[in-house]
Order: structure tokens, then C-alpha cells, then sequence
């Protein structure tokens, strides 16, 4: 107990002893500073100041609130003016003009399809007008079908140059469709650069489906004129070899070459041949039923190649004819052919008279048909003869 009270009472000298000397100090030093001395420590209660607080403690701290409106909405995306959005409307700009060009050239495609049509049209009416003349009978080198045939070639010659015009919209549309590819390639290029936002690749994206759009037009449009020009092509081929053919037919005043004046069988001799030995009862073929001609087939010896039966009004016998002379100039392309009018020589005078008659209106009738079917006239020789077994009048064909 004596040492506790003790070492209270040596503690508390102590500290009043400390307390005179920090009291001493505080007296002395501002006579110190005077003298330029600065103590080596100073010992105060004084708050920190606030300068010096910034400098201590300044983290952490909050920072400022951050919005999704600042991320996503105008304050974010008003970004303008960057390289690859320069391009873009560069691109766009380009497209615009290509399509306007692309625009007139349908509208062109248009016209010459319109000229085309309205020039076949008046080319068909004079050769319409030129063909039913000479079916109805005219003379030769007519002038209103020479007007016609004159105006008809004018036609065709305004269909050439049509062709020649479309030839010149093919390789228009050819080049628009080249640089309609270039842009394609320049969009999607585009695409790979560096310094774009958001909105200029969806702006690409856009573009890059206009630009195909316009490739599908600009590839309908070629299709439409290439088929235009083939077509039209043909035509002129095939009509100008027709028009060559009626010209002779305007020149001659008939329709297969020969003029009105001259008949078929005014010049036709005698038929040297027999056409009883090959009757039906002589082993040639016999008809079928509602057959009008029979086709045969090519033996030696003078069989008829087809034989037809003038029994009735309407015989039709063109399909037959056309399957046998068809077979025949497959296996023999040079080969001739003789028209006989074959008539009934039974009967009175006047009665053989007629039914010669009859036959060789019907022998000119088939002759006809086989012009219209290629063969050459020059081909063709006319006969005529008159037959014991005939029950009526008939044109029988031969091969030779």
C-alpha cells in the first residue's frame, strides 16, 4: 500500500513538472520565432487544416451518378461526321444517280418493245393485204401490192435498226450493271474499316440491300432485252426469206409463183406410164377407211408414192401427203416427183370431159399443197392420164 501511494505521488511530480515545461515553452515561443529558432517539435491541441485535410483524406469517395439515358440515348449517339458515315453518303449518293440512269434505260427498253410491236403490226397488214390478193386472184406486178410489199420491207428494215437500237440498251445496261457491283464490293468492304459507330454499319446494311435491289432490276432488264433481241432476230431472218418469196409471188401475180394466165396443165403431156397396173386390184395398197390418200412406200417400178381419191368435197388429205412426201425426201433429197390427174375413161364424151376436168383442178389443187409444204415446183412434173379401173377422179403422186 506504501508502494502504490508512492508511485502515484512520483507520477504526478512528473507530470506537473511536464506541464511547467510545456508551459514554458509555449511562453518562449514566439521569442524563438523572433530570433529565427524553429522548434524541433511543436505540441498542440489545434484542429488540422482544412487544405491540409483535402491533401489526407481523399479517398475513397462517391463518384457521380451515371444515367442509361447518357449511354443510350442523344447525349451517346449524336456522334456525327465520322469517316465511315462520309462514305456511306458518298456511296448513297452514287447509287441515286446509277438508279436514275437505270430508270431511263427501262424507259428506253419500253419505247423500242412499243416500236417493235407497232412495226410488226403494220408489216403483217400488208402482208396480210398482199396474201389475200393473191389467194383471190390479181394481176401481175399489181401496184397496190407493189405499194404494200414496198411498205411492208420499210417495215422490216425499221425492225433491223429497232434491234440495232436494242443492242445499243444491252451494253448501256451492261455497264450500269458493272458499277452496281463495284458499290456492292465497296459497301461490303466498308464494313471491315476502322472508326465507325453503330449507326453507320446499320446505315451500310441499308445501302448494301438497296444496291442488290437495284442488281435484280438491272438483271431483269438485261434478261428482257437479250430475249427481245433474239426474238426480234429470228423474226427478221425468217420474214425476210418470206418477203423474197412473195415479192416473186407480187412479181408473177400468184400466189405459189406461177401467173393467173398460166395454167397448170396447159403445157402437161400424156403420161407415159400405166396407172391400171397399179390399181387396187393389182396389189396397191389398199385405203383405209375415211383415208383419203395412202401412203406408200418407195419400190422400184413406178408405184405411186400416194394416191388420192377426189370421192367427196372435203377430202383431207394433207397430213397423209405431207407423212409420205417427207419420208420420201428423208431417204431421197434430190428426188423428183410427177402430178398425174388421173380420170374415169368410162362413160360418154362429155362425161370423160368433165371428170378430166375435175382431176386436173384437183391435181393443181394438191400442187399447191405441196408447195406450201417446201417442195420446190421445179421439183414437180404434171401429167395427166386416164384410168379403166378409176370409179372416179384421182391424183396420184410418183417419185422418179
Amino acid at each position: 500500500m506504501m508502494k502504490t501511494n508512492e508511485f502515484i505521488r512520483k507520477s504526478t511530480l512528473f507530470c506537473s513538472a511536464l506541464a511547467l515545461i510545456g508551459a514554458a515553452a509555449a511562453v518562449n515561443a514566439p521569442a524563438a520565432q523572433a530570433q529565427g529558432n524553429t522548434p524541433a517539435l511543436v505540441i498542440t491541441h489545434a484542429p488540422l487544416p482544412d487544405s491540409l485535410k483535402a491533401k489526407i483524406y481523399n479517398t475513397p469517395r462517391q463518384v457521380r451518378e451515371i444515367t442509361a439515358k447518357e449511354i443510350s440515348g442523344d447525349a451517346y449517339r449524336n456522334l456525327s461526321g465520322t469517316m465511315i458515315g462520309r462514305e456511306v453518303l458518298d456511296l448513297r449518293n452514287n447509287l441515286s444517280t446509277l438508279q436514275g440512269r437505270i430508270e431511263g434505260l427501262a424507259s428506253g427498253l419500253t419505247t423500242q418493245q412499243q416500236n417493235g410491236e407497232r412495226l410488226s403490226a403494220q408489216y403483217y397488214a400488208n402482208i396480210a393485204t398482199i396474201n389475200t390478193q393473191l389467194q383471190s386472184g390479181t394481176t401481175p406486178g399489181n401496184p397496190r401490192l407493189v405499194k404494200a410489199l414496198g411498205e411492208a420491207q420499210s417495215d422490216l428494215q425499221a425492225l433491223n435498226e429497232n434491234v440495232s437500237q436494242m443492242n445499243n440498251l444491252a451494253v448501256q445496261i451492261s455497264e450500269a450493271a458493272s458499277e452496281t457491283s463495284y458499290l456492292l464490293d465497296s459497301a461490303r468492304s466498308a464494313y471491315s474499316l476502322s472508326g465507325a459507330v453503330e449507326e453507320d454499319h446499320v446505315k451500310l446494311a441499308e445501302l448494301e440491300d438497296n444496291i442488290n435491289n437495284t442488281m435484280v432490276v438491272i438483271e431483269r432488264l438485261l434478261n428482257t432485252v437479250s430475249d427481245s433481241i433474239s426474238r426480234t432476230t429470228a423474226y427478221l431472218s425468217t420474214e425476210r426469206n418470206n418477203i423474197r418469196t412473195l415479192a416473186l409471188a407480187v412479181t408473177n401475180g400468184d400466189l405459189y409463183g406461177r401467173s393467173l394466165s398460166n395454167r397448170p396443165f396447159a403445157t402437161a403431156v400424156a403420161y407415159t406410164g400405166s396407172v391400171d397396173n397399179f390399181s387396187n386390184d393389182s396389189g396397191a395398197p389398199a385405203m383405209q377407211q375415211n383415208t383419203a390418200v395412202q401412203p406408200a412406200a418407195l419400190p422400184a417400178g413406178g408405184r405411186p408414192l400416194a394416191k388420192i381419191k377426189f370421192d367427196r368435197a372435203d377430202v383431207e388429205y394433207e397430213q397423209a401427203l405431207y407423212i409420205a412426201v417427207n419420208e420420201a425426201l428423208e431417204r431421197y433429197p434430190s428426188a423428183r416427183f410427177d402430178l398425174v390427174a388421173v380420170h374415169p375413161s368410162q362413160g360418154n364424151a362429155a362425161e370423160v370431159a368433165i371428170e378430166s376436168t375435175r382431176a386436173r383442178r384437183n391435181a393443181e389443187r394438191v400442187l399447191r399443197t405441196l408447195t406450201q409444204m417446201g417442195v420446190p415446183t421445179e421439183s414437180i412434173d404434171l401429167a395427166y392420164d386416164q384410168s379403166d379401173s378409176a370409179r372416179t377422179n384421182e391424183v396420184h403422186l410418183y417419185i422418179k
